[in-house]
C-alpha cells in the first residue's frame, strides 16, 4: 500500500532508511538528524510504501524534484519504488509541475527503474560533495504527461 507519509512514521522510515543505507550507500552520507533530512526545506508531500502494515519504503516531492525515494532491501522486486514513484509524479502533474530527480550514476537499480518508466536523462555531471570526493551524477526528467502513443 502506498499512502501519504504522517509524522509518525519518521521514526519507521528512518529505520529503513538506515537499512538501506547499510545495504546500498544510500543516503551517500549518513545525516547527522536522519528524521530531519527526511523531511526537508519545500517539502510538499512525503508517501511511503508498506507491507504487512510496516513502513518498506519513502518518497518525497520537493517543488519538482523527486526526493528521499528509497525501499528496504528486503521488499526489493515487488515494484514499490514505482509504486512510490507514481504517486510523486501524480502529486507533481496535478500542481502543473514536470518531475525532475538526481540519481548517482552508481546507483544502477535507481538508474534502470527510471529508465525504465521512460524518464529521459537530461545532463551527467561531476559534483564536487566536500572534503575532496566527486561524484557523477545524472539529471533526470519525467517523460511528458499527456496520452500514450
Amino acid at each position: 500500500m502506498i499512502r501519504r507519509r504522517h509524522d509518525r512514521d519518521l521514526d519507521a522510515c528512518v529505520a529503513v532508511l538506515a537499512e538501506v543505507h547499510t545495504h546500498s550507500g544510500y543516503p551517500h552520507h549518513w545525516p547527522g538528524e536522519p528524521a530531519r533530512w527526511l523531511t526537508p526545506d519545500g517539502l510538499t508531500a512525503a508517501w511511503v510504501a508498506e507491507t504487512d502494515g510496516a513502513v518498506a519504503g519513502h518518497a518525497a516531492l520537493c517543488g519538482a524534484e523527486v526526493s528521499r525515494l528509497y525501499v528496504a532491501p528486503a521488499a526489493r522486486g515487488a515494484g514499490l519504488g514505482g509504486r512510490l514513484l507514481d504517486a510523486v509524479e501524480e502529486e507533481a502533474v496535478a500542481r502543473g509541475l514536470r518531475p525532475v530527480l538526481e540519481v548517482k550514476a552508481t546507483d544502477t537499480a535507481a538508474v534502470a527503474l527510471y529508465e525504465r518508466r521512460g524518464w529521459l536523462r537530461r545532463t551527467t555531471e561531476r559534483q564536487d560533495w566536500g572534503a575532496g570526493e566527486t561524484v557523477t551524477v545524472h539529471h533526470y526528467e519525467a517523460r511528458p504527461a499527456g496520452p500514450a502513443h
